[in-house]
């Protein structure tokens, strides 16, 4: 990465296109180098950062499980009786339009 500052420049212009050049190429040189990755390892860095995410996950209690899991349950069979109710009402209201 390169960082450019906003500051007064008292260089000559052929100057600094050359060290602009110059940085700009230094990335690409050192990705050649550098080679491929090896995806065993990519895979193992992937499951090794996963690891250390669900350790630092705050898991629930056995009451806070049950509680969310009741309120889970509340809500599905609200918005199920609901479906059914818009449902049996439409149904309801297109039979007396098409008679």
């Amino acid at each position: 990465m390169t960082r450019v500052k906003a500051t007064p420049s008292t260089k000559s212009g052929k100057k600094e296109k050359k060290e602009a050049a110059e940085t700009a190429a230094a990335p690409a040189e050192a990705k050649e180098r550098k080679g491929r990755k090896n995806p065993l390892r990519a895979t193992g860095g992937y499951f090794a950062g996963a690891w250390y995410e669900l350790k630092q996950v705050r898991w629930p209690n056995r009451r806070a499980t049950w509680s969310m899991s009741a309120a889970l349950l509340g809500f599905t069979a609200f918005f199920a009786i609901l479906v059914l109710l818009l449902d049996a009402a439409f149904k309801y209201l297109f039979d007396l339009m098409l008679g």
